[in-house]
C-alpha cells in the first residue's frame, strides 16, 4: 500500500493505493474523512534561469512573459534602439505564436531568454533603458 496526498482545486486529500498481483492498481479507495491537510508551501520552479544573452546592467523597464510558454525567436539584440511595439521576442503558448513587444520606446538593455527555453508565467524576458 502507498499513501498518498493530492490537492484538487485547492482541497488536500490523502489517498491510500493498494497493488495487486498482476501490476495494475487495485479498485480506487475513497479519500479519507480526516481533517483537511494543510497544503505545502509551493516549490521553486523546477526551470533554471536563462543566462542572459548580453553582459551589462539590467535596464528599469522589464519585459515580462504574460504566459508560460516557449521561445521561439529572440528578435531584438542588447544596445538596439526599438520603438514601442517593436517585437522583441515570439513565445509560443497553447499552439500560438505571440509576439512580446516593447512597453516603449528605448535601448535593449538585456535579453533573458535564448530560443528554445521553456518561461514560466511573470519571467523576465529583456529589459529596456
Amino acid at each position: 500500500m502507498k499513501n498518498y496526498t493530492i490537492t484538487v482545486n485547492g482541497n488536500v486529500y490523502n489517498v491510500t493505493v493498494e497493488e495487486n498481483g498482476n501490476g495494475g492498481a487495485a479498485p480506487a479507495v475513497a479519500p479519507s474523512a480526516t481533517a483537511p491537510v494543510a497544503a505545502p508551501a509551493p516549490a521553486a520552479a523546477a526551470v533554471a534561469p536563462a543566462a542572459p544573452v548580453a553582459a551589462g546592467a539590467q535596464g528599469s523597464v522589464k519585459v515580462e512573459a504574460p504566459m508560460t510558454g516557449k521561445i521561439l525567436g529572440v528578435k531584438a539584440s542588447a544596445g538596439q534602439a526599438v520603438k514601442k511595439g517593436e517585437v522583441l521576442v515570439v513565445l509560443e503558448a497553447m499552439k500560438m505564436e505571440n509576439d512580446i513587444v516593447a512597453p516603449q520606446d528605448g535601448t535593449v538593455a538585456s535579453i533573458n531568454c535564448n530560443v528554445g527555453d521553456q518561461v514560466e508565467s511573470g519571467a523576465i524576458l529583456a529589459t529596456l533603458n
